[in-house]
Order: structure tokens, then sequence, then C-alpha cells
């Protein structure tokens, strides 16, 4: 069953120029991720800071796709791709003052992908002097994308032209919330800490991707996510979508979500009274460690 949209979205993209993004995400997929996916040789995989944190050819060519794709459509717009960032960090010192940039996650869940899991999506966002005014959250493996403006509700978008509106959860009590929270990226001495209030928790996991875990909360189907690696390529897609669907998103601390932040905790939540008591569980993370 489909819904009808109130209005179609016009901002900050007209349509037409929203359905070139997608068609481009598309075709990046197509012609560069999909054909590489369970095919990948060893000489194909690499290891950027770990064993933990791995790039593919695939990130790399698709990124190289996306990005000269916006660029041949939004001349004068800055473009953040994980990848090139990665080799050319000084660029995202210049996220905060450009009026346009796009930032690009190639391969989100790039060890899934790389281990033969189906579980890896394409981000990209539109930000406007750092805050996030368009997401787009993509998964090639079925083809449907789920995307959002500020001015407008998260919408999923299928093959064959079908569409509806995603909302979030009704949220609830701590004790019946599924979230998502990376313990493996938690600093090590509160670890122990994080591990056990997780189990005050219904179910807490984590997809090793960030596209679908905003996927998730946004479809109402998890309560919340909270990250604790900022990046500019990781959160801004899943921020405003997650927002748009009814989320409440922010920083730990309470303060507004950026994607020029490079450090501090995200959270988001299916709505503002379950954001609160998600945060009040976790506020042990803005503690300072002793000696620090």
């Amino acid at each position: 069953m489909t819904d009808t949209l109130p209005m179609p979205i016009t901002a900050p993209f007209t349509p037409a120029q929203r359905s070139q993004i997608i068609n481009l995400i598309r075709r990046a997929a197509r012609t560069e991720i999909m054909p590489r996916f369970r095919r990948l040789s060893a000489h194909q995989v690499a290891e950027k800071t770990g064993a933990q944190d791995l790039v593919t050819e695939a990130d790399k060519a698709a990124e190289e796709m996306i990005a000269r794709g916006l660029q041949g459509m939004f001349p004068h717009a800055l473009v953040v791709g994980e990848e090139h960032a990665s080799a050319h960090p000084e660029i995202l010192d210049r996220i905060g003052d450009a009026e346009l940039c796009f930032t690009i996650d190639p391969v989100d869940g790039t060890w899934n992908y790389a281990k033969g899991l189906p579980l890896f999506g394409v981000m990209l966002s539109a930000l406007r002097f750092g805050v996030p005014v368009f997401g787009l959250l993509y998964d090639p493996v079925v083809n449907d994308v789920i995307l959002a403006d500020s001015e407008n509700p998260a919408i999923l978008q299928m093959p064959r032209g079908l569409r509806r509106e995603v909302t979030t959860s009704d949220g609830g009590p701590i004790e019946e919330l599924v979230g998502f929270v990376p313990l493996f990226l938690i600093p090590s001495e509160k670890r122990g800490q994080m591990a056990a209030a997780m189990t005050r928790f219904a179910r807490v996991n984590s997809l090793r991707c960030a596209c679908h875990e905003a996927r998730m909360v946004a479809q109402g189907y998890a309560d919340f996510v909270l990250f604790s690696k900022l990046t500019a390529w990781d959160q801004p897609p899943g921020a405003i979508v997650m927002k748009q669907a009814g989320a409440h998103v922010a920083m730990l601390d309470g303060s507004e979500y950026r994607a020029d932040m490079t450090s501090g905790y995200f959270l988001a939540a299916s709505d503002a009274a379950t954001w609160g008591r998600v945060r009040d569980l976790f506020d042990f993370l803005l503690d300072p460690v002793d000696g620090s």
C-alpha cells in the first residue's frame, strides 16, 4: 500500500534535480558496487586505520563516479567524499563555510560489503553551512531509497515508482526500546559501563552500517541510535532523514548537531521524550575520564 504525498519535495532541490541525484546513485551502484559484491580479490581490499576499517575498489570507484556527477550538476558545490577526505583531510575545514556541500559515503558498511554480507548502503547529504538540509539513504541490494529534506517528510521510494512516507516509532520506556550502539567504538575506559547500560533495553545491536541503522529508526523498526565516531559522511544523511521522519536528533549534551563536528556523541530517538530517557541513561559518557 502506498501513500499520496501531501506535496512534492522541492527544497533544497527541484524534483528534476532530486531525480538526477537518485539516478546518479543508482548508476554508481549498478556500475561500480554490485558487480564487485562477493567478487573482490584480496588485492582489491585494503586496511585504512586497521583490520576493522576497510576500503575496497568499489568504494573508490563509486565515489569518483558520484563526485563527478555532482560536480557536473552543481559546479560551485563543495563535494566531500569519504575516500578523498581520508587522503585530503584539509577539505573538512571548508564544510562550515560552504553554501552548498555534498557529502558522500560511497559504500557505508564496507566491512560488511567486503565480507559478503548484503547489509551496506550508499549515503549522500547536502549541507548548507554545515547544517544537513537533504539526506539520501540508498540500499543497492533491493534498489530502494529513503530520502528527505528540511521542508518535507521522509519518503521511502521503491522500484517502479512506488513510494510512501516513513515515520518513527512511538518510543516508550527504556525496557521496551530497541536500538543501535557501537560498543566497539565506545572509549575503552567506559565500555564496561556502556555494556551494563545496554542490558536495560529490550534489544541493542550494531549493524556496522550507519545507513541501515538510520533507515531502521526512520521506519519505526528501531527506537534509537547512538553514534560515537562522528564523520562528515556517516551521520548527516541519516540525521535529516530521521528528523523528518519524526525523530529527535541532537548531540548527547543537548546541543544542535552539525556535519562539521568531529567529536562527541550523536543521539537520535523516535521522539523527544524517548530521546531524554535514553540520554539520561547514557549521560555518563559526558563525564571526564579520570586523570584527563
